[in-house]
């Protein structure tokens, strides 16, 4: 993230991105994982108060957040990727039922467009096992889902944890997840509404 704020901050959370008055910052749980996770986010996202990787990093003392496709070519500083890192995706063949679980869970942050197309460019993400979600049952959102099994990066993250070490350690990313989407909607004006899936 640069150092330099956008204009429409004002008012605004520099962390959470939703106006202070409704600011989630000290609702953040600290979760500690046995399961690391590195949070690629395409840069077209930085600065799109939706956006729940910023989130996902706050809670996750084990996290990294990272960017993709910027000038400074962050991303490209962390390859080759850890051993034992699995991709986050919502297709692919899983890994072999005897594979130890993955030491690293990699997350491509963005639209669905935008995340098809880091995985098309980049070898390193094609390369990894799939980490494959079921779809989601329902769940507030803020941006409508191109895609039934679409979800904001923060509720992908918990549910990858909860299959890895269990709901209990989803509990809290999921209540977050909710409040900040509730917040979101509020600070548009808008009703709580309930999709299928958020892109």
């Amino acid at each position: 993230m640069g150092a330099k704020l956008p204009p429409d901050m004002a008012g605004k959370c520099v962390r959470c991105f939703l106006p202070e008055a409704l600011c989630v910052c000290a609702e953040v749980p600290r979760v500690e994982t046995r399961t690391r996770v590195l949070l690629v986010r395409h840069v077209m996202e930085t600065w799109k108060a939706s956006n729940t990787a910023r989130l996902a990093a706050m809670a996750l003392p084990g996290a990294e957040l990272v960017a993709y496709g910027d000038r400074e070519r962050s991303f490209e500083r962390h390859l080759p990727l850890p051993e034992g890192s699995w991709l986050l995706w919502p297709e692919g063949p899983p890994p072999p039922p005897d594979a130890p679980p993955p030491r690293t869970v990699v997350v491509l942050d963005g639209s669905w467009s935008q995340a098809r197309r880091m995985m098309q460019r980049h070898p390193a993400f094609r390369a990894l096992p799939r980490l494959v979600l079921a779809p989601p049952t329902g769940a507030l959102r803020l941006r409508i889902p191109p895609r039934e099994d679409g979800m904001s990066t923060l509720e992908a993250v918990a549910l990858a944890l909860a299959q890895l070490e269990g709901p209990g350690v989803a509990e809290p990313l999921l209540t977050l997840h909710e409040l900040f989407t509730r917040r979101g909607l509020q600070s548009r004006g808008r009703r709580s509404q309930i999709v299928s899936a958020d892109g």
